[in-house]
Order: structure tokens, then sequence, then C-alpha cells
């Protein structure tokens, strides 16, 4: 990833919470075939190991986990908010008429080592923890309980664990930090007009 110092995100928490706020991740493989990319929902225990563990789940059916085996080096890509910024919501633009159009955003890219769990203990807990967290804001929460045991346990064998360990997090926050205060802010302005709140938010607290 092109990562100009001004860009670059090197806080911790910030690219934790980027990831705990965006959690469907971007998993890039590479394999016989080529590159290949599957989307998934992960996990994340930023405690764990040297750097955080990655758990997620996949289909049975997915060749992922047979094509990459334990220990392939892996790349997930978190991509938070992001939108197109206009020349024209900068201020200074009508004076000089020298900026030109560009997209802001933020991402994380997570590098670490893929383990495959193909067991079911460790699939029911990475299931029922994911869907702790994302039935929460539900006012009647979904659990595995309001389904039929043997239901439950047949939908678990269709699917396989993965882990990442984590060996490294690369954090861009593309915000216009390159650009004038007022020009940073009118184009704050204008996202957040838009409906860009997330975006606008962030281009604020840039320094």
């Amino acid at each position: 990833m092109y990562l100009p110092e001004h860009f670059a995100e090197t806080d911790a928490a910030a690219l934790q919470r980027l990831i705990a706020d965006h959690p469907l991740g971007m998993l890039v493989t590479h394999g016989s075939d080529g590159l290949d990319a599957d989307h998934l929902p992960f996990e994340f225990d930023p405690a764990a190991g040297a750097c955080g563990v990655l758990s997620a789940h996949v289909a049975r059916a997915n060749p992922l986990w047979q094509r990459c085996h334990s220990g392939t080096s892996v790349l997930v890509v978190f991509r938070g908010a992001d939108g197109y910024v206009s020349p024209s919501w900068y201020p200074s633009k009508h004076e000089t008429h020298r900026q030109v159009p560009t997209w802001n955003y933020t991402v994380v890219h997570v590098h670490g080592t893929l383990t495959v769990r193909d067991d079911e203990r460790f699939v029911r807990g990475v299931v029922a923890r994911l869907t702790r967290r994302h039935e929460a804001g539900e006012p009647v929460p979904w659990k595995m309980g309001d389904s039929a045991p043997d239901y439950i346990d047949s939908m678990l064998r269709n699917i396989v664990g993965i882990e990442v360990a984590v060996t490294r997090l690369v954090g861009k926050a593309k915000l216009s930090q390159n650009k004038d205060a007022r020009d940073r802010l009118g184009a704050a302005e204008a996202l957040q007009a838009r409906g860009h709140d997330a975006l606008a938010q962030a281009m604020r607290a840039a320094r």
C-alpha cells in the first residue's frame, strides 16, 4: 500500500477501533491459481498473541481452508469510512482554482499467518461470539439456543473455523491532512451535508 507519511495511521487504538467498527474483512490469499479474496466477518482479539488474533469461519464448501494450509501468509483488509471529495468544497479553489478531485478513506491492512481450525468447539465459539455482538442491538437478540440443537449442529458441521495470527497492522487515514485547515474543514462540512457523517468527523479530527 502506498503510504505517504502524512496519511500513516500508527495509533494502535485507532486501528483496533476501525476493525471493530467495520468487521467485514477482505481476506486475500495466494495459491496455485493466483490471488483470491474472501469477504468474512471477523472477531478481533487484540490481546491475543504478539499483535492480536482474528477469528472467522468459512463454508466447508469453500476451497479456501484446503487450498491454504496452516502457516500460510495472508492479508486481511478492513475498510472504514470513504467518500469522493470535490475540489469545489475547498474555499481556496474559488480563489486560486488550483485544486483537483480526490477520494478520502480510512483502511487497515492486517498481515498475518493463517491457521485452519476444523473443530466443532472452536467453530461454535466463534459463531456464538459473533452472534452475541451483532445481535446486541436487536430488541430480542437471536441466539443459537432459539433453534433446535440438531439443526444448529448440522449448520456447524457445514462450516470451518480459521484464525489469523497478526504479525503487523498497517493503517492509512487519507483525510486531507495535506490541505490547509480551512480546506479540510470545508470539505468535511460538504461531506456531512451529503450524509457522510463518519468521514466528516474523521476529517475534522485529523491532524
